[in-house]
């Protein structure tokens, strides 16, 4: 049993990288606290969802963020661009309203009913995990947050794009005064941003229901995992998001009655210790 908690909390946590990496990304540059992130990871499931139905998972898995990756792109040219300067309650207001907009959009297109779409043919079976079978999906999973883990890393620390992120993220003004186009910089990180939330939902939908409420249920972690991290930091993001992981699975079997409650016990007891989360810088 321990086992296979440890093997759920690490695909639970695997999932919350690949979406709290564009979450974190969107803060570093933009400073905009985005609540419809979750939202957009909605839109990105069910998007991967209709399309597969149309030809397969492996086309969605590709298709669904590129087309979140151009809403990213003019959600920063007349939204997030506009709002950066603002005080948070605007932007609070505005993001939030977003949310509930693409609610009652994914509401009309595909209805309220729970929808399911199938695993893979390649990786619908089991493998043998220290004696114990465990779905192969789950785990390339797993192999899909190390894989955006680490290529945001060597993205961000080896490219030339990676460093002007870098930069902006620090200082936007000092960065546009040495030529870097920063607008067309950041409309870039918000869709890639975007895009990540869109392929954490087509991931995620072969293994979790589809509703319009699976916005709520992962947005609450994914901030706690952004503020536990460190506001705009991914290192600390990546970090937070496995310890959550691994809390949300075993406090589920061993502390039901305070399982909903850990993550925030957690957040509480990070503030308190080190308020500016794990990393305490800006990646």
């Amino acid at each position: 049993m321990l086992t296979i908690n440890l093997f759920n909390g690490l695909v639970y946590g695997a999932l919350l990288i690949v979406m709290c990496s564009g979450l974190a990304l969107i803060y570093g540059l933009r400073r905009v606290v985005n609540f419809a992130h979750g939202s957009l990871y909605m839109l990105g499931a069910y998007l991967g969802y209709s399309i597969a139905a149309h030809s397969n998972f492996w086309v969605a898995l590709v298709a669904a963020p590129a087309l979140m990756a151009v809403l990213g792109v003019l959600l920063d040219r007349y939204g997030f661009r506009l709002l950066q300067d603002r005080d948070p309650l605007s932007v609070v207001l505005v993001t939030f309203g977003l949310l509930l907009v693409i609610e009652d959009a994914v509401q009309t297109v595909w209805g309220k009913s729970n929808l399911s779409m199938a695993v893979p043919e390649l990786l619908n079976t089991s493998l043998d995990l220290l004696g114990t079978p465990v779905p192969a999906y789950r785990l390339a999973v797993i192999g899909a947050g190390i894989t955006v883990a680490l290529g945001l890393s060597l993205w961000l620390r080896f490219s030339k794009i990676g460093l002007f992120v870098r930069a902006a993220s620090t200082d936007p003004v000092t960065t546009a005064m040495q030529g870097v186009n920063t607008d067309v910089l950041s409309a870039g990180v918000v869709g890639l941003g975007t895009a990540l939330a869109g392929l954490a939902g087509v991931v995620a939908a072969p293994f979790l229901s589809l509703s319009p409420a699976m916005s709520s249920d992962v947005i609450i972690d994914s901030f706690v995992v952004v503020v536990v991290g460190g506001l705009g930091s991914l290192a600390g993001a990546f970090i937070a998001a496995m310890v959550l992981g691994m809390i949300q699975a075993l406090g589920a079997v061993y502390l039901p009655d305070v399982a909903v409650l850990l993550p925030f016990a957690v957040m509480v007891g990070v503030l308190i210790w080190k308020p500016a989360g794990f990393a305490g810088s800006r990646t």
